[in-house]
């Protein structure tokens, strides 16, 4: 998004017929001075765009299974990185026009002028929702399908900004929908086509590419749109399709545009960008085979959702997390071999009221029948028993297993209804619960692993 500085000498003649033809106008000017304060159209729109993001991005997030307030707490991190991305990208790509020797290292700065380069909003916008997802137990694939048309929508938005500062425009034309760039002055009648008022004299008429880009961007929404509710594709493909679909429609655009920029090998930087990204947003999306999220791995891990100033409570909460915990590969093993089936089986009212009955007091005081109890359970629990620690699954007592097994000659069934998937450390707490005060004395003298 490079701003055009018009020289007074450069400006072109137009003929009648030119102008006939050029039916679209540019705004006459872009900025509009409220007292102290310019409002500038390119910051509204890019504040619209993202407010239009977030609001579509919470619909889809929670349509998905997701927490509501999700997306905004992720915004808070994401946007500051990606604003700061794409000036960066934009400066370094055209660091001639800050740095050069007609340049002003001091205008690098001047984000409301223009200059978004949307890779670097993208590459540092994602370290800054990375960050949260770490922080919130997000699986950060699961947010980037969620929220991949609704950042596109935004980019369109965005490009309504270039329209009002008359920049990232191509090159002359003489077709109807062509575009009258104005000269636009200041106070001072100097030329000032960034900040000054347009005097009604045409510089030239040329390809309105912004517009181009717009039309393309919502074409790529509408598409991502009918691709998820069709496939319902996850773990991020939607995401890379959106990347991809960008990068297709602006490595053309690009090649429209006739304005000064960094060339690589003779190609514009956006071009050559555009084609890298394109080819690594297809390759994931064709060897990213994991499917579709569950409603249930995008609930974050419960706790408190600080926001990015609150630097105590983010080492706090990003401590809490721990390695492996919001792990979205850990989560989805766990419900490719079916343990959540059997939490389900387990947890079921008619499962725990038989398993009461097979399994009543007098299996508590006589160790030698408990084992066959045991074997039961395991044989219709198996994998919540397996889950728990390894126990044994034949339908024989076993002798050994009154000094070895701690679990099997108590009430394993009531354990196993209470939490399938505990661990042999929180077995014991939930035996001291299930254990009636008539089985006290035998629970008592009941061996016990160390």
């Amino acid at each position: 998004m490079t701003v055009l500085a018009v020289p007074e000498t450069t400006s072109t003649a137009v003929s009648p017929a030119t102008e006939l033809l050029a039916y679209l106008p540019s705004p006459p000017q872009g900025v509009w001075d409220i007292g102290p304060f310019p409002l500038r159209a390119y910051a509204v729109c890019i504040i619209v765009g993202i407010i239009v993001a977030i609001w579509w991005g919470e619909k889809r997030w929670q349509s998905r299974g997701g927490e509501a307030g999700a997306i905004l707490d992720v915004a808070v991190f994401a946007v500051p990185f990606g604003l700061i991305g794409g000036r960066i990208y934009h400066v370094a790509t055209d660091w001639q026009k800050y740095f050069g020797a007609d340049g002003n290292p001091v205008d690098a700065l001047k984000i409301y002028q223009g200059g978004l380069g949307i890779w670097g909003a993208v590459f540092l916008g994602g370290i800054g929702a990375w960050i949260a997802c770490r922080i919130y137990k997000i699986p950060l694939p699961a947010l980037g399908d969620a929220i991949a048309p609704p950042i596109l929508l935004a980019q369109a938005i965005g490009r309504l900004g270039n329209y009002f500062n008359q920049e990232l425009y191509g090159r002359e034309t003489d077709l109807p929908w062509g575009l009258e760039i104005y000269l636009r002055f200041d106070d001072a009648g100097r030329l000032d086509m960034m900040n000054g008022v347009s005097s009604g004299e045409v510089h030239s008429v040329v390809h309105p590419t912004f517009l181009y880009e717009l039309l393309w961007n919502v074409a790529v929404v509408l598409a991502l749109v009918y691709i998820d509710r069709r496939f319902r594709i996850g773990h991020g493909r939607l995401f890379a399709l959106y990347v991809a679909g960008y990068c297709f429609g602006r490595f053309f655009v690009e090649l429209m545009r006739d304005d000064e920029a960094t060339l690589i090998a003779g190609i514009r930087v956006n071009s050559f960008t555009s084609g890298l990204v394109f080819l690594a947003a297809i390759a994931y999306v064709l060897f990213a085979t994991k499917g579709r999220e569950t409603p249930e791995q995008l609930r974050p891990g419960g706790g408190p959702r600080p926001w990015p100033w609150q630097f105590g409570a983010l080492r706090a909460a990003g401590a809490a997390t721990g390695p492996g915990s919001g792990d979205e590969d850990a989560a989805a093993r766990e419900s490719d071999t079916g343990t959540e089936s059997a939490h389900y089986d387990a947890a079921d009212p008619p499962a725990e009221a038989a398993d009461s009955e097979d399994g009543g007091g007098s299996g508590a005081t006589d160790p030698l029948a408990k084992p066959e109890g045991a074997a039961e359970s395991a044989k219709t629990d198996e994998p919540a028993d397996s889950a728990a620690g390894p126990q044994d699954s034949s339908a024989e007592p076993d002798p050994a297993g009154l000094g070895g097994s701690a679990e099997s000659p108590k009430s394993a069934t009531s354990e196993d209804a209470v939490d399938p998937k505990s661990g042999a450390n929180e077995s014991g707490a939930a035996h001291t619960d299930s254990v009636s005060s008539a089985d006290t004395d035998s629970a008592a003298t009941a061996p016990r692993n160390p």
